[in-house]
Order: C-alpha cells, then structure tokens, then sequence
C-alpha cells in the first residue's frame, strides 16, 4: 500500500464526537515518549502530521486521520508515565478505555514498544488486559536502529519468553524504525491485508 493522501480530521476527547464509524480504523498507543508520532509521520510520509516531542505526554486527544479518503489512523495519547497530575492522568485513562472498547470500527490497535528496554509492567498489564477485552492487536517494537542485530534479536526472545509466562501464543508483531523507515512496508501491507478481509 501507498499512502497518497493523509489529512488529519478532528481532535477530541469523547467517542461520542468521533468521526462516523464508517471506516476501518487503525489506532497507535504506547508509553509515553516510544516514538509514536515519528513512526506515524514515518508510515504517511508526513513530517509532521503528527506532533512530535521530546516531552513525554505531549499527545493528549484522540486525533484522527483521514489515509487515502478510506481508513483512518488514529494517534492515542500515551499511558504511563507523563509530567502531568494524577487527575489528568486517570482522566486519559478513562478516555482511552472508553474508545478501546467502545470504538465499534476498531480494526487494530497498534501497541508501541522500545525495542531497546526489557519487558515494562505497564506494557504488559495493558496488553493482557487488551487481550481479556478481546480487543485485537499487534505490537510494533520501535527504535531498533539503536540496536546492533544480535541485540535485537536477544531482546526480542526475552520479551517473547516474558509473553509467554501468561501468553499461549505471541502476540503479531513488526520491528520498526522511523529514522531508517524499517517496518514501513510490512506494516502497511498488513493494514491493506485486514482492509480486504473485512
């Protein structure tokens, strides 16, 4: 798949006001500072359609984007830790727990990990709960340019084996980095994929 066109829609707050269910989407969360957004302007040739920072938390809406008038891609606020009060914090949770699993047109949730850190509880406690709400998703571990080949693969077997203490399978998953567009392809070929199946 080519990405063509990729405008952003609207940001918000509440599910209710999302744009109309009409279209496969396609969301992107992780912890804060995981790269997100760079790997979002990475996969529609956009520098700067989403807003990259090097402050954790920057995103702090729902923002939804339109890809090639068909799809929407959607940039979720991170979880974990961020420089904000405790009350803004569990107010994005909430947020985000109500359009995981209230968003009807939710084809994939794409969970984001720092190829270069060993497993975090954060991560882990959010997929096994993605996985007891049933909601389906893949990881894309990012950042892997920062890692010569060998320790890449080392890293990706221990997280692996840290899935499976609760796991009976791995989760899908693609190896990313948006400063060498590695994982660029793959990605896209697999939302193309999930568009003609569904």
């Amino acid at each position: 798949m080519e990405i063509k066109d990729a405008r952003f829609i609207m940001s918000n707050t509440d599910i209710e006001k999302c744009p109309k269910p009409d279209r496969p989407e396609y969301a992107f969360i992780g912890r804060s500072n995981v790269g997100k957004s760079s790997l979002i302007n990475m996969l529609t040739n956009k520098k700067s359609l989403a807003k990259t920072s090097g402050k954790p938390g920057k995103t702090r809406l729902i923002n939804h984007f339109l890809i090639n008038g068909e799809w929407y891609l959607v940039d979720l606020p991170g979880y974990g830790y961020a420089q904000v009060p405790k009350t803004e914090r569990l107010k994005w949770e909430k947020m985000l727990r109500n359009y995981i699993l209230k968003r009807e047109n939710l084809y994939c949730l794409f969970v984001l990990i720092d190829s270069r850190h060993p497993a975090q509880k954060a991560d882990i406690d959010f997929m096994e709960w993605l996985g007891i709400s049933q909601i389906p998703f893949s990881i894309i571990f990012t950042k892997t340019d920062k890692l010569k080949t060998q320790e890449l693969e080392d890293n990706l077997k221990a997280y692996e084996e840290k899935m499976f203490e609760t796991w009976e399978t791995m989760p899908g998953y693609f190896v990313s980095s948006s400063a060498k567009g590695i994982g660029k392809e793959t990605i896209l070929s697999f939302i193309e994929q999930v568009n003609k199946e569904t």
